[in-house]
């Protein structure tokens, strides 16, 4: 079982890192290479220096999320998780639904998981390294802390204990959890400014909103919806036109709101 674990960790520390280095250049590239296909939330260009702090913080955190990863893939192989690979060993409507499920739950925990991040006793020492982003690329989609990285990656497979998935939802997850992470740090916003005042754009996390967190520090905790936001009082609007560094203080602090 140990030597199966290391060999999955590893396994899955690769795949998570080409995948990321794969999404985070392919959303790069589309919002900002030549003419650039989004409207620019960044005064400047993501900066290269930045961007090769935050592939090297992404690729630090792989293995740290691949290894919660690969404890419940060995266990699914000795039938000891929720995921199923029969698609009609629950009810079809549950594929959709469970989606949805874990969606609203992961969103609900990273809010608070990220809110308490923002303590100024821990901001410094756990999630400082993906706030010095100021102005953030697709890449600092993944720019954790060792902290914040374990604090965070146990959460997704923890679920998958308990709660039934077909092995196709979870792959479609993952798949929507890389996209509109690299999206949603690319200091781009791919969306007409109309879209995002209708629905169902009003209610999701996107680069404008994230975008506003990583220049104010001070709210905008969602991931996936902006309803803990609204519900709890914490959104924030996009922040002034004026210069501001690439990188801020190495240790700079935040409150919790």
């Amino acid at each position: 079982m140990l030597r199966d674990l290391l060999i999955t960790t590893l396994a899955l520390s690769l795949i998570i890192g080409l995948r990321y280095l794969l999404v985070g250049a392919a959303a790069h590239g589309l919002l900002w290479a030549g003419a650039g296909r989004g409207r620019a939330l960044n005064l400047r260009p993501p900066a290269m220096k930045r961007i090769r702090a935050e592939i090297v913080a992404s690729l630090i955190a792989c293995p740290i999320y691949a290894l919660p990863a690969a404890l419940v893939l060995e266990l699914w192989k000795r039938g000891g998780t929720a995921i199923y690979s029969d698609p009609h060993a629950w009810p079809l409507w549950w594929l959709p639904v469970s989606l949805i499920v874990y969606l609203l739950a992961h969103d609900a925990f990273y809010y608070w998981v990220h809110r308490a991040l923002h303590h100024p006793r821990v901001f410094g020492w756990a999630h400082a390294e993906h706030h010095r982003s100021r102005d953030p690329s697709a890449f600092a989609s993944f720019a954790f802390d060792p902290a914040e990285a374990a604090a965070t990656a146990w959460f997704l497979p923890a679920l998958a204990l308990i709660v039934p998935i077909h092995w196709g939802v979870a792959l479609t997850l993952l798949t929507l959890m890389s996209l509109t992470a690299a999206l949603n740090h690319a200091g781009s916003e791919v969306w007409p400014a109309a879209w995002l005042e209708r629905a169902p754009l009003r209610w999701l996390i996107t680069a404008t909103h994230h975008d506003a967190h990583h220049k104010r520090f001070n709210g905008n905790y969602g991931l996936y919806f902006q309803f803990w936001d609204r519900w709890a009082g914490t959104e924030v609007s996009a922040a002034p036109s004026r210069p501001s560094p690439v990188i801020p203080p190495e240790r700079p602090s935040a409150p919790l709101r």
